[in-house]
């Protein structure tokens, strides 16, 4: 990393040493990949307000999740800790608890200390209750979001891909009647969703397999509808905006899209040349102008921090295997998609608005992640953090406005759905130790359906008998590592190996596994 001269350093530190404060919005969008935005290089779609987000403030070209899986993401973005150090490796689904203590002081928290309202709209994805299998969906789904600093939430409670395909508002499903309740069944499809068509998201019964079924709730259940929740859940962010607008506010709005099933609203389908993955692109879009018309009527655009990010890489489903064939790489150059190790599952847009603050139009290859998100906001609005919150995060704040990467951040630890394939990045070296990207397939189908190469893995997508054990690469020579030097460089691999015994600490989830 480059290190500015001590005049800039300080000067950095001065600009962000205010205490005022702005309203904070974060978009986090669902398995948006590097190369499904325009300035990351999609030329397939257009995302002209997301790109115009990056001309009015600062695009990071090394930004990363600390999971290329939903939920642990979802989890380091409001704790700012690694989510394998308690044991969340991949999604929850509906009758699993409450991933996040509600004693552990979160982002939302930090916002509330400062005198903020706050919300969530959109995807939660993380969890209710205490104890796994103890939800009873007909009464108070807690502890939820608000247990742990949110004022209100509203949103689907998994993800769109599985039920209950309801709404939830702050504790409680919305439209849920006595009479019908909602009763929880393994394997039992939800006889009132509606079916995907073939065309727009694959098998029309695909939509309702799940391990977690439910029936009843029919009232509920005709409430959501797929092509109309992105739209609904905007409408709802725009509102509670409009709602808050005299007061400082925090509004942490987890998109649906572009989780698959791909359901744009109908005005978006046929918009792109990526087949219907490029038309839930466009949606996400459009939410995105929305956010920011909103600002701009209610006179707040200029004291709005707007962060644009993604959970985790994208995903080589069927309509992302279409658009593929189309000539659109959701990943852009990067090896590996959501759930691998590789660059490709973790790294992800991250593109930071806030005028006054991030210069304009700029650029910055400075390694951060979205974990580091709740002690810069806590040190920039002078909240204290106890001992036990934000482990992992780091104050980010002058690699947002310096002309140069300051090197804050020079070591990260990320995380497959995998365990074992849990790796560290130090530097421009990344060291995996395990064979494979960790995905499905162990990687293999993402390399099935892109074609890179990588020397542990044969042209028809196996990986090698004679692989090595472990991967290292070196992303300064090789940044679509396409070629394992593990057996070239004992002693990084040993200096790197002991740095992620270091980091994880003793009696720790992830001990044992590397």
């Amino acid at each position: 990393m480059i290190r500015p001269l001590l005049p800039l350093f300080l000067a950095v530190s001065c600009l962000f040493s205010a205490t005022d404060r702005p309203n904070v919005v974060i978009i986090y969008a669902d398995d948006l990949g590097y190369g499904d935005v325009g300035c990351y290089g999609a030329t397939k779609i257009q995302t002209p307000n997301i790109d115009k987000l990056a001309e009015e403030g600062r695009m990071f070209t090394d930004a990363h999740t600390v999971s290329a899986t939903c939920t642990p993401s979802r989890y380091g973005v409001l704790t700012g800790q690694y989510a394998w150090r308690v044991g969340n490796w991949g999604p929850v689904f509906s009758q699993s608890a409450l991933v996040i203590d509600p004693d552990r002081k979160t982002i939302a928290d930090v916002f509330k200390e400062a005198g903020y309202n706050t919300a969530v709209i959109g995807k939660w994805h993380l969890g209710f209750g205490e104890e796994k299998m103890s939800q009873d969906w007909n009464g108070d789904l807690k502890p939820g979001p608000l247990e742990v600093g949110f004022d209100y939430y509203y949103g689907v409670p998994v993800v769109n891909s599985h039920p209950p395909f309801v709404y939830v508002e702050n504790h409680r499903v919305v439209g849920l009647t006595e009479e019908d309740p909602l009763v929880w069944k393994f394997n039992t499809p939800n006889p009132h969703a509606e079916k995907v068509p073939a065309e727009i998201g694959g098998k029309a019964t695909e939509r309702r397999k799940s391990q977690n079924g439910f029936r009843g709730g029919k009232e509920a259940h005709m409430l959501y509808r797929d092509a109309q929740v992105g739209t609904h859940l905007t409408e709802k962010a725009l509102e509670w905006m409009r709602a808050n607008k005299d007061e400082p506010f925090f509004l942490y709005y987890g998109t649906t899209a572009i989780h698959h099933p791909f359901t744009p609203h109908p005005r978006f389908l046929g918009t792109s040349e990526a087949g219907v993955y490029g038309d839930f692109v466009h949606e996400l879009d459009w939410i995105t102008g929305e956010i920011m018309n909103e600002l701009e009527a209610l006179g707040l655009a200029e004291n709005t921090v707007v962060i644009f990010t993604s959970d985790n890489g994208g995903m080589p489903n069927r309509a992302g295997r279409k658009s593929w064939e189309l000539g659109h790489r959701m990943n852009g150059d990067w090896l590996g998609v959501k759930f691998d190790i590789w660059e490709g599952g973790h790294r992800i847009p991250f593109v930071v608005r806030w005028p006054g603050k991030v210069p304009a139009g700029t650029e910055s290859n400075a390694l951060i992640s979205s974990v580091d998100l709740t002690r810069s906001f806590a040190d920039y609005l002078n909240v204290e953090l106890p001992e036990n919150a934000a482990e992992d995060s780091l104050n980010i704040l002058s690699e947002l406005s310096a002309a140069e990467p300051v090197g804050v951040r020079n070591t990260f630890m990320m995380a497959a759905q995998s365990a074992e394939h849990l790796a560290i990045r130090h530097n421009n070296w990344v060291y995996i130790p395990a064979k494979g990207g960790g995905g499905f397939g162990n990687g293999m189908a993402g390399m099935k359906m892109t074609g890179y190469t990588n020397s542990d893995v044969t042209p028809d997508a196996k990986i090698r008998k004679n692989a090595p054990p472990h991967q290292l690469y070196n992303l300064a020579d090789d940044p679509r590592q396409q070629v394992n030097i593990v057996l070239e460089h004992p002693d990084k691999v040993a200096e790197l190996r002991a740095m992620m015994l270091e980091i994880a600490g003793p009696n720790t989830p992830a001990t044992e596994k590397f």
